[in-house]
């Protein structure tokens, strides 16, 4: 299946899907605490979905059983909420959600920092958003798809950190994943050329130790191998000839 490049119809209901994303964060963000458990924060956000008269895209995605992933410190990804996980004063929670608006995707991450973190779960936490941005820079028509990957690669470790080598962004629409995979590293390929009209879903991971990573029995949960901090951001952009838009954004709400 070819990469494919959305109509400016598709483009608008798309950035309406991302809008109402941005508005789920910006409410989880405030919301989130010590002392919930994580199921709490997916009954939140699917609330916060429904509401908005959308569909959460992750709500039985290949069997995935929550609305948001609820990540916890070490998980790097695709953390199950349940009702026996208590978040706690220091933690890092990174949150990982999307909507489905009139058939079409968005897809955002964020990792919140709750009450007094340590001071290298601030800089992962900052780092990780940061290099999202250094990776836009480069997502650009004309640009090639690893080009995005390699700046995001450079900042991470430039910091100190390391960036997650079995986990991708991917391409978005009509279907939550499409094509192209979107690294956030350099795996030797150049990636085709960016155009005008691809939508990718664009999320660096970030250890604060070694890169590596397994999955966990529930087959869901990434963690890190040495059990080291991981954070998460996310979002969904759109390439133009000129400067890339972020679609996962509401007016007034920061990224």
């Amino acid at each position: 299946m070819p990469i494919t490049r959305k109509s400016q119809g598709e483009i608008e209901l798309m950035r309406e899907a991302g809008r109402i994303l941005a508005i789920t964060h910006h409410e989880l963000s405030k919301e989130v605490k010590a002392g919930m458990t994580t199921k709490d924060v997916d009954r939140l956000g699917e609330t916060i979905i429904r509401d908005h008269g959308c569909v959460p895209s992750f709500l039985n995605y290949c069997g995935y059983p929550a609305s948001i992933c609820v990540s916890v410190n070490d998980e790097v990804v695709h953390g199950i909420p349940n009702d026996k996980r208590i978040i706690q004063d220091g933690d890092i929670v990174s949150l990982d959600a999307g909507v489905i608006y009139k058939g079409y995707h968005s897809d955002a991450a964020r990792t919140l920092m709750i009450g007094e973190v340590s001071k290298e779960a601030e800089k992962l936490v900052q780092v990780t958003r940061q290099s999202f941005f250094e990776g836009l820079k480069y997502a650009k028509a004309g640009y090639h798809l690893s080009d995005i990957g390699r700046a995001i690669q450079d900042y991470v470790e430039t910091n100190g950190f390391s960036v997650v080598r079995d986990l991708v962004g991917h391409g978005i629409g009509k279907k939550l994943h499409e094509k192209p995979n979107v690294p956030n590293f350099v795996n030797g390929k150049k990636g085709p050329r960016l155009k005008a009209g691809m939508t990718l879903a664009v999320e660096p991971m970030v250890n604060a130790g070694a890169y590596d990573v397994e999955w966990m029995d529930d087959d869901w949960t990434v963690v890190t191998c040495d059990g080291s901090l991981s954070a998460h951001y996310e979002n969904t952009i759109l390439i133009t000839e000129g400067e890339p838009v972020i679609l996962s954004k509401a007016e007034g709400i920061e990224l």
